[in-house]
């Protein structure tokens, strides 16, 4: 089966391997299944069958998400088609965005998604993913019943489940299962995992009096047990009567287990604990609590599995940990009420500067098949713990850490007071997104990185910026088909290039919205905009642009059946490239010559060109352009009334391609 590893819900109560109990509730969400169909309300069957759609519902620290996922293990083979998952909540309570949450699901069910789709179009497309599949969607921490219903597929044969805090009004034939705490048998055997049978055994109304004063819920037990480990001679009644004498102004049991476990902590590890809310994503390894903390990268690994067996945060998986979102409301109040503004800001800084630094290093190491001197020299003056020691170890670095690394470029730009290091954490994760992956499959997550360059840009002023993230987002615009959009920002991007007196940006406007024109086939304006950036290529002295402007005015002007013109700019082209000692250039604005002059009817003129064409190809070594220059010289040739010659240029074009998988359609060019 397959299972896409996504971030994984921030209501958590332990591992999965510490799942215990909820015998009764596993049985009746198996039973709901057979159920599902009818309408919640009348008790008729639906009329339209989607997925059926059970709930689990609980407060913070229940355990609803460790429930979710042992009953989707339970009934996995039952859907073969796979699992995968999606969290609807961030780490500090907010909902995440509708257009993330669908596509983290089309990913994980290994389809392409789009840059820069829009909500609805991205739903279409995991319905229609969906269509034919038994799959399992595991909706984890929804926050509102409009989140979860864009992610419902058309499809009865598809199974969601989906955790909340409360029910979910507004979606038909839901089935919840609502949890308390754990039965007393069950919180007691949670206890005994983690602090072992002995001092369960010795007093064993102890422990139950320590379980009914966690409430059962599974994460204050967490807490309560890992203080226990770490205490091996408190006897479980003390700890009972800790918890039952604590102040009434502390918050329910799991608030109880966290202050006693918080005031447990050495002074050092109290401060590291304060700061951890800023860790993007809720995700943390030893560089960011390192990071923010100020302290070495040792010292906070040892921290962070201090902090694991206590249950104040859980392992993920290589080298991660994340922060329990049902202790989030608790490590957010210490924040802001024992750290100081200007020392939740440093660490931030210092946390998203380190961030940059490791980013710098995954870029470099996509070059580390290069010489080892060269990638020395690149990484000089950056410390060993920063460093990779292969290429695959950063992308598995990159991979793993994108969610994490992605909402930190999100909430450095919310913050406002760190533009500049918002700047340069997006820059380096687009290098190393595009080093490792390549622009075109990193293209989804390049897209929000640029809205969020074009923000800070058009927050600060900075109009050099804003061109350059309004090119970018155009082209990716451009690739997809939105053509309207693409030229709406081409044309936003040259007025912000004209500000910012930035030449090469105006100039590659102007070229961009000539393009977009083209794609549209409004050949009088696409010709116009080619024009303008020609122009403005002559006046810089910029020969390169001046041979490839020439020669899309040539491709525009063949379009629009102006054949003159078509041959004056490709004339044009070709000199410039000749200019350039650019023999392949030369070779294909030739090319394009002979076509048109075919087009017009001179063919005699098409034969020599396409013979020059045709030298400057074997001189360039462009076996596929020579031999499609082949086809053309037999078509024409064949017009003129000369089979035995163009049976000649064809065998020499058979003989270029060999078995080039482009061979047949070099080969019917012209038909």
């Amino acid at each position: 089966m397959n299972y896409a590893q996504q971030p994984e819900g921030r209501e958590r109560s332990g591992s999965v391997a510490d799942f215990v109990g909820r015998r009764r509730e596993l049985k009746e969400l198996r039973e709901d299944i057979a159920r599902t169909g009818l309408d919640t309300l009348s008790g008729r069957k639906a009329k339209a069958p989607r997925a059926r759609v059970l709930l689990v519902a609980g407060r913070p620290g229940s355990g609803r998400t460790a429930l979710a996922e042992a009953f989707v293990r339970e009934v996995a083979e039952q859907y073969p088609d796979g699992l995968v998952k999606v969290r609807l909540t961030e780490p500090d309570g907010e909902p995440v965005a509708t257009e993330w949450a669908v596509r983290t699901l089309l990913e994980g069910l290994g389809e392409v998604t789009p840059p820069g789709a829009c909500e609805d179009d991205l739903s279409a497309a995991l319905r229609e993913a969906l269509a034919g599949r038994r799959a399992i969607l595991l909706v984890d921490d929804a926050a509102n019943p409009h989140q979860v219903d864009a992610l419902l597929p058309d499809n009865p044969d598809c199974l969601v489940v989906v955790t909340a805090e409360g029910p979910l009004t507004g979606i038909p034939d839901v089935r919840p299962c609502t949890l308390g705490g754990l039965d007393p048998t069950s919180a007691v055997g949670l206890l005994a995992r983690l602090i072992g049978d002995t001092r369960i055994t010795v007093d064993p109304r102890a422990a139950e009096a320590l379980a009914e004063e966690c409430g059962g819920l599974p994460a204050a037990l967490a807490l309560a047990g890992g203080w226990l480990a770490a205490h091996p001679k408190a006897a479980v009644a003390d700890l009972a009567k800790q918890l039952h004498d604590m102040p009434p102004g502390t918050t329910g049991p799991l608030g109880r287990a966290f202050r006693l476990v918080y005031e447990s902590l050495p002074q050092p590890a109290r401060r590291t604990l304060h700061l951890l809310p800023l860790a993007p994503a809720g995700y943390l390894d030893s560089h960011t609590a390192s990071a923010l903390a100020g302290c070495s990268v040792a010292a906070a690994q040892s921290t962070l599995e201090d902090f694991a067996a206590l249950g104040l945060v859980r392992h993920a998986r290589d080298g991660l940990f994340l922060l329990p979102g049902c202790l989030a409301p608790f490590l957010q109040a210490l924040l802001e009420t024992k750290e100081r503004p200007a020392e939740v800001q440093l660490a931030r800084a210092r946390m998203l500067e380190r961030t940059v630094r490791l980013l710098t290093s995954c870029r470099a190491m996509t070059d580390a098949d290069e010489d080892d001197d060269e990638l020395r020299e690149r990484l000089d003056g950056t410390p060993r713990a920063l460093r990779f020691p292969d290429r695959r170890s950063a992308a598995v670095w990159l991979d793993t850490r994108l969610p994490a690394l992605t909402s930190a470029a999100r909430l450095a730009v919310a913050d406002g007071g760190l533009d500049t290091l918002a700047r340069r954490l997006v820059s380096a994760l687009v290098r190393a997104l595009a080093g490792h992956r390549g622009t075109e499959a990193a293209a989804p997550e390049l897209y929000g990185l640029h809205r969020l360059v074009l923000d800070v840009a058009e927050r600060r002023g900075l109009h050099r910026e804003r061109a350059a993230a309004l090119l970018n987002l155009a082209d990716l615009d451009a690739r997809t088909g939105r053509t309207e959009e693409a030229l709406a920002r081409y044309r936003a991007a040259l007025g912000a290039g004209k500000a910012a007196n930035d030449p090469y940006a105006t100039g590659r406007a102007m070229e961009s919205v000539g393009g977009a024109y083209q794609e549209l086939a409004d050949w009088p304006r696409a010709s116009d905009w080619f024009g303008r950036a020609l122009a403005h290529a002559l006046a810089r002295g910029e020969r390169s642009d001046e041979a490839r402007l020439y020669g899309r005015l040539g491709n525009v002007h063949t379009y629009a059946g102006r054949y003159g013109e078509a041959l004056r700019s490709w004339r044009a082209a070709a000199a410039g490239y000749r200019r350039l000692a650019d023999v392949p250039g030369q070779a294909k604005a030739l090319s394009e010559m002979a076509r048109v002059q075919e087009y017009a009817g001179r063919p005699e003129e098409s034969l020599h060109t396409c013979r020059e064409a045709i030298e400057l190809a074997r001189r360039a070594g462009d076996q596929r352009l020579q031999a499609a220059l082949q086809v053309r010289l037999a078509d024409t040739l064949d017009r003129l009334g000369d089979p035995a010659a163009a049976r000649l240029h064809r065998s020499a074009a058979d003989r270029l391609l060999g078995d080039d998988p482009a061979a047949c359609e070099i080969r019917s060019v012209s038909d």
